[in-house]
């Protein structure tokens, strides 16, 4: 239960993410304020994790190199969408932004089946089709 209560406040701070954006970019460049959010962000996770006591060294080394790659790489996919996002909200309306953004379900979807072995069910090709669907209704206006 409680991995969905949290997948609804992701859900609900995303949302904040946009509106918030929407009206920091009125007048800075998108790429500065991608750059400043990310090190706001930074510190924030920083001090979080200082204080839920989850920051040591020990656990830093218990990293594995592949783990590293990978989280490595997961950050930079996530500042590439980032700096494509707050770039694409700067200068489009940011429902219709944001409906094509969700279409990342529909990528996670495709990449967790070739990826990670995750196997396509006809629930999640009728879901993935309905909510490409649902991004390009809430696109077209």
């Amino acid at each position: 239960m409680l991995p969905i209560i949290f997948a609804f406040l992701s859900a609900g701070f995303a949302a904040l993410v946009a509106i918030f954006g929407k009206i920091g970019l009125e007048s800075v460049d998108s790429t500065l304020a991608t750059t400043v959010r990310g090190i706001i962000m930074a510190v924030f996770l920083v001090a979080v994790t200082l204080l839920l006591g989850k920051m040591s060294l020990e656990g830093l080394g218990a990293i594995s190199n592949k783990a590293w790659l990978f989280i490595a790489l997961s950050g930079i996919a996530g500042a590439l969408s980032w700096l494509f996002y707050f770039s694409a909200i700067q200068g489009g309306t940011t429902s219709t932004i944001v409906a094509i953004d969700k279409l990342a379900i529909v990528f996670v979807v495709i990449f967790a089946g070739f990826f990670l072995a995750e196997g396509f069910s006809w629930g999640n090709i009728v879901g993935a089709v309905l909510m490409a669907s649902g991004a390009i209704l809430i696109a077209l206006k």
